[in-house]
């Protein structure tokens, strides 16, 4: 008998965020407890092989193929396997049926920042079914906890704070040169707040600075804050990147004078975890998940005023301080998180339920 079935759906050949997180997540669970459902045939023990086209790599049409396969089949693999629950890394699990679903909830962003799209129809009617429904919701930090049970009244008995991880294999300070560019990871959406960031460095008088940010381009957005970048007379200063390589990814954060997460709410901020895990300095706005992640090691900001992005950016531009305390604490407060204690926490769940 399985145990238990992993959602593996939403995991690709270029993951961020929650794909990262489904990604480790499903390698760092015991195999005999959980059976993934593998859309990559990564020859995992006891995995199960699933349609590999449903990830956000193959755009919305991938997103809907795989909210229609979540609804369609997992309840057939579920009765098939004889599972006693599916463990899904985000909260997508089939409705109106018998399967007892346990999901990983990352945030409310497109309800507190309402904007009439597929996205908020997804949150506000399918997303809070989901959650009602789940035996348990696990949550990534405890703001998204409190916002789970404030905005869709999700009974505090059934929300789960867990820690996530960082892979240390994969992130940790190569002790190299620092060059002069500050670093932003992550998508272009509006709750990113890359406006203010663009504006903030706008203001830094450090001719020869660079700012870099990589992630997926988005047509709704990518465009506008490039005319921004052009506005602010920073174009030449500003580098697009769509994806790197983790190699790449480590050579981008050890080399970077800093990252910066401005965003206007996080429920985690995996961004800033690897930056602490490299030594680098991390500039974060003071809202949402982000205290829970960076604690003291982090310099904070008022996320709705681009003039303190650009002080913190000032600072650790010029101080040699922050960079070496950056590189002694960043890395220990990293240690706090790892996918094996994440996974553990998961399992200990499973098998007292």
């Amino acid at each position: 008998m399985v145990f238990t079935l992993f959602n593996g759906s939403y995991i690709g050949k270029r993951n961020t965020g929650i794909g990262v997180v489904a990604k480790n997540l499903a390698s760092s669970l015991s195999t005999d407890l959980v059976s993934l459902l593998d859309p990559l045939n990564t020859g995992r023990v006891g995995s199960i092989r699933i349609p590999s086209d449903m990830s956000p790599d193959d755009g919305l049409r991938g997103h809907i193929k795989r909210l229609y396969w979540v609804q369609k089949h997992i309840p057939d693999l579920v009765m098939e396997k004889d599972a006693e629950f599916l463990l899904s890394p985000l909260p997508e699990a089939p409705l109106f049926t018998s399967v007892r679903s346990i999901v990983l909830a990352h945030d409310l962003l497109p309800l507190r920042y309402p904007k009439p799209n597929l996205l908020l129809a997804y949150y506000g009617m399918y997303l809070p079914a989901v959650l009602h429904q789940a035996k348990l919701v696990l949550c990534n930090s405890e703001a998204t906890a409190r916002e789970i049970h404030q905005y869709l009244r999700v009974p505090i008995n059934k929300l789960v704070t867990i820690k996530l991880g960082y892979d240390k294999e994969k992130f940790y300070p190569r002790n190299i040169h620092r060059d002069d560019y500050f670093l932003v990871l992550g998508r272009h959406n509006p709750h990113k707040n890359l406006k203010r960031v663009l504006k903030a460095f706008s203001l830094l008088n450090k001719a020869n600075y660079k700012l870099i940010f990589i992630g997926p381009s988005d047509p709704r957005y990518t465009p506008s804050l490039k005319h921004f970048a052009i506005d602010l007379n920073i174009q030449n200063k500003c580098i697009w990147k769509d994806w790197v390589s983790d190699e790449q990814r480590l050579i981008f954060l050890n080399k970077c004078r800093g990252l910066v997460i401005a965003s206007l709410w996080e429920g985690f901020g995996l961004p800033a975890l690897e930056a602490l895990a490299c030594g680098t300095p991390v500039i974060a706005s003071n809202r949402g998940g982000l205290p829970e992640v960076v604690g003291s090691a982090a310099i904070y900001v008022d996320p709705l005023n681009h003039e303190s992005i650009s002080s913190a950016m000032l600072e650790v531009a010029n101080s040699y301080n922050i960079q070496k305390s950056s590189l002694i604490n960043g890395p220990k407060q990293a240690l706090n998180f790892n996918w094996e204690s994440s996974a553990k926490q998961i399992e200990n769940i499973l098998i007292n339920l």
